[in-house]
C-alpha cells in the first residue's frame, strides 16, 4: 500500500524505537538510516532503495521472555510479487551460536531472538537477509548484510591474574625504581566505563610511618617512600583493590607479599680492641689465632660475611688471615717460619669489612658510605728455641781426580753453630771420614770413578752437624764429590769364548770390547790380530768387530790372539777362544771332544814373521801408493809369500792377508821327519811341496782355516 505524502502511519512501535514506512520514493526514516549506515552498509540510492529495516537493540544478559522480537525488515519487491524473507549467518545456522535468531513468519520479516546473549563471548552478529519468490524460490533482490551489535552491561569485575603475589626486594632498593606492577583486566566492552580500571592500596602491614608503599591508581606501579630497614620490618603485606567505573561499580582485590632481603647497613666490629699472641720460632701452621667480630646484618649473607686483611706488619709475607665461613671469625696463620734472632716481636694491623658495600639512609634517601674498614692490633711475640745447625752452602761441591790416595784431605765443610759435632751419615763406599770438631773431610780409601756408587762421575756424601742443645738439633749438609777420570783400566773382551756352527760359514761372530774408563780413555778401540811373536798389525777402530771364516775348518777350538787398544794406545793382549762345532739343530753346538789349535810360538812364529815381512814388502814395492789402504781398507798379512795363506783383518772393506795354512803344514812335516837341525831348509822344502797341491795324507796333518775380521 502506498500512503500519500505526509500521512505515514507507524509500521511498528516498541519502546523508543520505531520505523514508519512512507512513500517508497521518499527517504528512509532517519533513525533507521543512521543505524544502517553506522554498520557500514551501503546507502540505498533513491532508485535502488528496496530494503527497509528497523534498529536492532539487543542487550546482553536479557532474561526474556523468549522468543522476543528483535526487529523488522521490509523489501518493496513485495509490491510486484509474492515473496518470503530468509535469514542466515552466525547466530542462525553458523557458529558461534545456532538458532539464536529466526524469522518466525517468512512473509512479514519479523526477526526474533530466542535466548540470553553474553556479549563477552560474541559482541556482534553479522546476519544475512534475502527475499525470494514464494513460488519459485528464486532470489528476488540482492542480499542485505546487517551487523547486530550487543549492548554491553557492567557484568564483569576487574580481575588480577593471581590472588596473591610474592616478591623479594633488597633493603637498599632505590626509591626511584618501582617495586612491582599490578594489573587487572575487565572483560566488559573496551574503552568504556565498564572496563576502565582504577587501583588503590587498601592496607599495608605493618603500617609504619616510614617506609610507606604508594600505588599509582592508573598504571598499578608500587613505589617506596622512605628507606627500608630489614631489622625493623623484614616483610610487608599490601592489599590492592582494582575497581571499574560501570554501573553498578564492580571490584576485586589481590595481596602482594614483599620480602626484604637484608643488605649491608651495619659494619662488622671486633669484639676486642687488641690481641696478644706468642709463638715459638720456626713453627708454621694454620689457626694459631682467631679474631671475632659482631655484625647486626643477617647471618650468612654478603652483608654479614667478613673479609679480613693484614694491612701492616706482614712485609715478609709470613702471615695469612682467612675467614671461617661458619663462624665469620678471622683465622690468623703462620705460613713462613719466624726467627727470634731476626725479629722477636711483631705487630700486625688487621682490618675487616663486609663482602657487600655499606649503605645508609639519610632523610629518606639512600646513600653509599665510603667508610674506612675497622682494624685491630695483634702483638706477636716470637719465642726463642734451639735452632738446628745450618751448613753453608747446603750443598758443597768438591772436584777431585780419581785415584786419590788414602789420607788425602779433600776439603772442609762446616756448619754455623758454636758447638757442634760432625758425623758422616752417608758414604756407601766408605771412602771418607770427617773430623768431628773441625769438619775436615779426609779420604780413607783410594777414590775410584768406576765404582758402582759413582753416578755420572758424582759421588754423594751426607754430613750431619749435631749441637749440644736440649734437645739436640741436627743440621744436614750434602757434598757432591765430582771425580775426573784417569786411564787406569785397559779395554777387555766382553766375552772370551764364542761358538760357531760348522755350517754357518757366512754367519759372523761379534767381538765386543769394553773399558771402565770414560772419554777420552775408552772407545773407539783399535783391534789387532797378534800372537806370541808380537806381529804388528794395522789399526781397526770401533767398539766391536765381526769374525768370519773364509772356508771350512775341522771341528775344535781355535785361539785367536788379539790386541785391543783404547784411544790413548793402552792395550793388553787377549785370546779369543772360538769353538767350531757341529750343530744338529743348526743353531746350538753339541758337546764335542774338542782339539785346541794355536797359532804362534817358537820357530813357527819366526817363519810367519819372516814370510809376513816378505809378503808385505812385495805388496809395498808393487803398490806403494795403495799399500795398507785401498778405498779406506787396511791390510793385515800374517802368512808366507803365498796369497792364499794367512789371517785377514779388515776395518770397513776387505783387506787381504795371506793364509798360514801351508806354513803350518810344513812345520808339522819337518817335526815328524826329525829335521830339527835344519829347520829353515826343511820348512822351505815342505812349503814348496805343499804349494804344488798335494793334500795331507796323514791323519795327524790338519787343514787350518784362517779367520777374517771386519768392522761391525
Amino acid at each position: 500500500k502506498v500512503f500519500p505524502s505526509g500521512t505515514c502511519p507507524p509500521l511498528c512501535m516498541f519502546g523508543e524505537n520505531h520505523l514508519s514506512l512512507c512513500d517508497l520514493n521518499s527517504l528512509l526514516y532517519q533513525q533507521g538510516l543512521d543505524h544502517y549506515q553506522s554498520e557500514n552498509l551501503h546507502p540505498l540510492w533513491r532508485t535502488k532503495r528496496r530494503w527497509t529495516i528497523t534498529t536492532f537493540e539487543l542487550e546482553e544478559e536479557d532474561k526474556g521472555p523468549f522468543p522476543k522480537l528483535a526487529g523488522e525488515l521490509f523489501n518493496n519487491v513485495s509490491y510486484n510479487m509474492s515473496i518470503k524473507y530468509l535469514i542466515s549467518g552466525p547466530g542462525v545456522n553458523e557458529s558461534p551460536e545456532f538458532g539464536l535468531f529466526s524469522i518466525e513468519d517468512d512473509a512479514n520479516g519479523h526477526v526474533y531472538v530466542h535466548r540470553t546473549i553474553d556479549r563477552e563471548n560474541t559482541p556482534f552478529f553479522k546476519i544475512r537477509f534475502d527475499v525470494a519468490h514464494t513460488m519459485t524460490g528464486k532470489i528476488a533482490d540482492r542480499s542485505l548484510f546487517f551487523n547486530i551489535k550487543i549492548k554491553d552491561i557492567n557484568d564483569n569485575a576487574p580481575k588480577f591474574p593471581k590472588e596473591e603475589f610474592n616478591i623479594t626486594i633488597k633493603e637498599n632498593h632505590d626509591t626511584d625504581e618501582p617495586v612491582f606492577q599490578v594489573t587487572a583486566l575487565d572483560k566488559d566492552e573496551e574503552d568504556t566505563a565498564n572496563s576502565r580500571v582504577t587501583y588503590s592500596l587498601t592496607t599495608q602491614t605493618p603500617n609504619l610511618k616510614e617506609p610507606r608503599f604508594d600505588l599509582n591508581p592508573t598504571s598499578g606501579f608500587i613505589v617506596i617512600s622512605g628507606c627500608l630497614d630489614h631489622q625493623t620490618a623484614s616483610s610487608f603485606k599490601l592489599l590492592i583493590k582494582a575497581r571499574d567505573h560501570g554501573t553498578p561499580q564492580m571490584s576485586s582485590t589481590a595481596t602482594v607479599n614483599i620480602a626484604i632481603e637484608d643488605t649491608n647497613n651495619h659494619l662488622p666490629v671486633f669484639t676486642k680492641e687488641n690481641y696478644q699472641w706468642q709463638i715459638e720460632e720456626g713453627k708454621v701452621g694454620p689457626g694459631v689465632l682467631r679474631l671475632q667480630v659482631e655484625d647486626q646484618d643477617s647471618p650468612n649473607t654478603p652483608a654479614w660475611r667478613a673479609k679480613y686483611k693484614i694491612v701492616k706488619g706482614n712485609e715478609k709475607e709470613q702471615f695469612i688471615v682467612e675467614t671461617d665461613p661458619k663462624t665469620n671469625e678471622g683465622i690468623l696463620s703462620v705460613i713462613k717460619p719466624l726467627d727470634h734472632e731476626g725479629d722477636s716481636e711483631k705487630r700486625l694491623v688487621i682490618s675487616v669489612e663486609n663482602e657487600e658495600p655499606l649503605f645508609s639512609c639519610h632523610k629518606g634517601k639512600l646513600r653509599s658510605l665510603p667508610v674506612a674498614p675497622i682494624s685491630v692490633s695483634v702483638a706477636v711475640k716470637v719465642l726463642d728455641r734451639n735452632d738446628a745447625p745450618e751448613f753453608h752452602p747446603p750443598t758443597l761441591v768438591f772436584q777431585k781426580e780419581e785415584g786419590v790416595k788414602p789420607g788425602t784431605r779433600l776439603g772442609k765443610y762446616s756448619a754455623v753453630d758454636p758447638d757442634v759435632v760432625y758425623k758422616v751419615v752417608h758414604d756407601p763406599a766408605g771412602w771418607v771420614t770427617v773430623d768431628e770438631n773441625s769438619g775436615v773431610i779426609t779420604a780413607m780409601k783410594e777414590l775410584d770413578r768406576e765404582s758402582p756408587y759413582v753416578n755420572d762421575g758424582v759421588y754423594p756424601i751426607i754430613i750431619h752437624a749435631i749441637d749440644d742443645g736440649i734437645p739436640p738439633q741436627t743440621g744436614t749438609g750434602t757434598i757432591l764429590l765430582y771425580l775426573s777420570d784417569i786411564n787406569d783400566h785397559m779395554p777387555t773382551l766382553v766375552t772370551r769364548f764364542l761358538e760357531v756352527c760348522d755350517k754357518a760359514r757366512l754367519t759372523p761372530l761379534i767381538i765386543k770390547a769394553e773399558d771402565k774408563d770414560s772419554h777420552p780413555y775408552a772407545s773407539p778401540f783399535t783391534f789387532k790380530l797378534a800372537d806370541d811373536s808380537k806381529i804388528l798389525a794395522f789399526l781397526l777402530l770401533g767398539d766391536s768387530v765381526e769374525l768370519l771364516r773364509l772356508r771350512n775348518l775341522p771341528h775344535g777350538k781355535y785361539l785367536v790372539p788379539l790386541l785391543i787398544l783404547d784411544r790413548q794406545g793402552f792395550s793388553m793382549k787377549q785370546n779369543l777362544s772360538v769353538r767350531l762345532c757341529r750343530c744338529p739343530d743348526g743353531r746350538v753346538c753339541e758337546d764335542p771332544n774338542s782339539v785346541q789349535l794355536s797359532l804362534g810360538g817358537g820357530a813357527i812364529a819366526m817363519i810367519l814373521a819372516a814370510l809376513l815381512v816378505m809378503d808385505l814388502g812385495r805388496d809395498y814395492l808393487n803398490n806403494p801408493s795403495t799399500f795398507g789402504r785401498g778405498e779406506g781398507h787396511s791390510k793385515l798379512a800374517v802368512a808366507s809369500q803365498e796369497k792364499d795363506l794367512g789371517f785377514i783383518v779388515e776395518n770397513s772393506v776387505e783387506t787381504c792377508v795371506q793364509r798360514a795354512v801351508m806354513i803350518e803344514k810344513a812345520t808339522l812335516g819337518c817335526m815328524k821327519s826329525g829335521l830339527e837341525s835344519n829347520t829353515i831348509m826343511c820348512l822351505s822344502q815342505k812349503y814348496n811341496e805343499n804349494r804344488k797341491g798335494p793334500e795331507m795324507s796323514s791323519g795327524n796333518e790338519q787343514s787350518w782355516e784362517v779367520f777374517h775380521l771386519r768392522r761391525k
